[in-house]
């Protein structure tokens, strides 16, 4: 531990130095030709790395998210408007709305899970809430944190700037009826993490300190493996954990730190270009943390999360109550958009798309990673700590979710942006109500990136021991070497999210966290029916009184 905090404070240090140089505008070096280079000026530390981050995710793009209906025709890719003409952005490009395989994928495991666990997410609501409340808890049992920590964690997780910057800008491109669509991705995507993360208890790993370690990695090698697919298995396993690592400092990371900079630099204009020292700040913060590992990361989520979550919704609340007036209009947009392809930007296809992607993104449901800090629950049943993850994509889509496009819509903001993308065109909408509001928001916004930083910092950190903790025991006869070197690894993608460009930290964001569904649902589909075997098991001794209330 003592190594972890010295090497965290050189890393802070060097990088405070760095940052000092870089807010006082000092050149750094010789202008280049790079899209965010500012024309006959030397570039800022952030411009530099903006410029070298955008041709990376470009590049990494144009594999990951090909879109093969497309190439061979099927429809349109562009967006139009109501009169067939392409939708232009602010930078003169013409937006496109690819239908990317792992968004079907996605769609796909929600239904097909839904179907298949008989609607357990419309079932095991009640049951989800007794749990969280304790009312089953019983001493003794296996774990780490309680089963409100472990949901508050994963929470923390899925809570963050996707479900302000991500839902402002599947409305902004794909019109008010995109809202529909992310409130049924949240809905099938409950059943989803109940069966990944039932999994991700039945097949954790303990070690004689009580240390847990769980999650997607160990059910798809594990699991497979008692299906006579252990070769097959140990690939998804493998596959899983690299792309968690890049799930952690991509989504987890850059995408917050990006949109938390973007608020802040609304109130502080002279940071501009400076983001570099922002992140500096923000990795300070969170290095403080994640060094404690699950234990301290689920004390602090567990106050934050609540407080943050009932801040946000209330002044949503608030907004939505300020423009009651405008309702049947706001509906008339939501049902219409979702539903009639001359009614908004892009057409059915365009909306269903948006909505759909963004949804799956804030919610993670069928990602897997939630699996990972639910392993840690104390609990001998695995079915309930699944029946407790359910309220994930409930909490985190259904509500959360539809109070940012809400006020968006409410507030006219859907229909005439003004110029602004992300987490500044929800500022906009909030501000438009109350011109302070948007303090509340920098505030929410602020704790969103914070905890959702800390919580994929675990997520990152298992998948990263995983591949290199044996490694690193062989050869040092410690496994926290691994441990320091990801947690340096993390906190620099801070630094690098505070400092590029929206579009491509968006872009990187869902590629590293999307993939992480190819190899989940498939052990998911391998192992679908031990997981009904449990789960119908479970509910029948629930019934008989075997599992008491406490």
């Amino acid at each position: 531990m003592k190594t972890i905090r010295i090497l965290l404070t050189v890393l802070l240090f060097l990088a405070f130095a760095a940052g000092v140089r870089a807010a006082a505008g000092t050149p750094v070096a010789e202008d280049v030709d790079t899209t965010a280079a500012r024309s006959g000026q030397s570039q800022t530390i952030s411009e530099m790395i903006n410029g070298t981050f955008t041709p990376f995710v470009n590049a990494l793009s144009d594999v990951l998210f090909w879109d093969p209906f497309s190439a061979m025709g099927v429809y349109d890719k562009v967006v139009r408007d109501k009169n067939g003409d392409p939708v232009i952005n602010e930078n003169g490009e013409v937006v496109e709305a690819p239908l990317k395989l792992i968004v079907l994928w996605l769609i796909f495991g929600g239904l097909f899970f839904t179907l298949f666990m008989r609607f357990v997410n419309i079932r095991g609501f009640r049951h989800a809430i007794d749990l969280i409340r304790g009312k089953y808890d019983k001493a003794g049992d296996s774990g780490e944190v309680s089963h409100f920590q472990a949901l508050t964690t994963a929470l923390s997780a899925t809570v963050g700037l996707g479900n302000i910057a991500g839902v402002a800008i599947a409305v902004a491109i794909g019109g008010p009826g995109a809202t529909l669509w992310m409130i049924l991705a949240g809905l099938l995507g409950m059943s989803s993490k109940f069966v990944e993360c039932t999994l991700g208890v039945k097949y954790r790993r303990i070690n004689d300190k009580g240390e847990v370690s769980g999650g997607a990695m160990y059910y798809l090698k594990e699991g497979l493996k008692k299906k006579n697919l252990g070769v097959l298995g140990s690939i998804l396993a493998v596959t899983f954990a690299f792309l968690v690592i890049g799930g952690s400092v991509g989504g987890g990371n850059m995408l917050q730190a990006n949109q938390a900079f973007k608020q802040f630099e609304t109130f502080f204009p002279s940071m501009e270009h400076h983001g570099f020292w922002y992140g500096i700040a923000m990795a300070f913060l969170v290095g403080l943390v994640i060094i404690g590992g699950i234990k301290s990361i689920a004390r602090v989520t567990s106050k934050v999360v609540p407080f943050m979550a009932l801040l946000y919704v209330g002044t949503a609340l608030v907004i939505i109550g300020m423009n009651i007036e405008n309702t049947p209009h706001a509906l008339g947009l939501i049902f219409n958009g979702a539903f009639s392809p001359d009614a908004v930007k892009g057409g059915f296809i365009g909306v269903l798309i948006f909505g759909f992607q963004r949804g799956a993104f804030s919610n993670e449901a069928g990602v897997g990673s939630a699996s990972i800090a639910h392993a840690a629950a104390r609990t001998d049943e695995p079915v309930s700590e699944g029946i407790v993850a359910l309220l994930e994509p409930f909490v985190d889509t259904v509500v959360i979710c539809t109070m940012t496009a809400l006020v968006i819509i409410f507030t006219g903001m859907a229909e005439n942006t003004g110029g602004y993308e992300g987490v500044e065109l929800t500022s906009a909408a909030f501000g438009s109500v109350f011109p302070w509001f948007p303090y509340l928001l920098l505030v929410a916004v602020t704790l969103f990136a914070f905890s959702t930083l800390i919580s994929w910092s675990y997520y990152g950190l298992k998948g990263f021991d995983y591949l290199f903790g044996g490694l690193s025991r062989k050869m040092f006869g410690t496994r926290k070497v691994s441990d320091v070197i990801y947690q340096l690894i993390f906190l620099a993608a801070i630094i690098i999210g505070s400092s590029s460009a929206l579009n491509v930290v968006m872009d990187f964001s869902d590629m590293m966290v999307l993939c992480m569904a190819f190899p989940n649902i498939i052990g998911l589909l391998i192992l679908a029916p031990e997981v009904k075997r449990d789960m119908t098991d479970y509910f029948s001794r629930l019934k008989s009184g075997v599992i008491k209330r406490y």
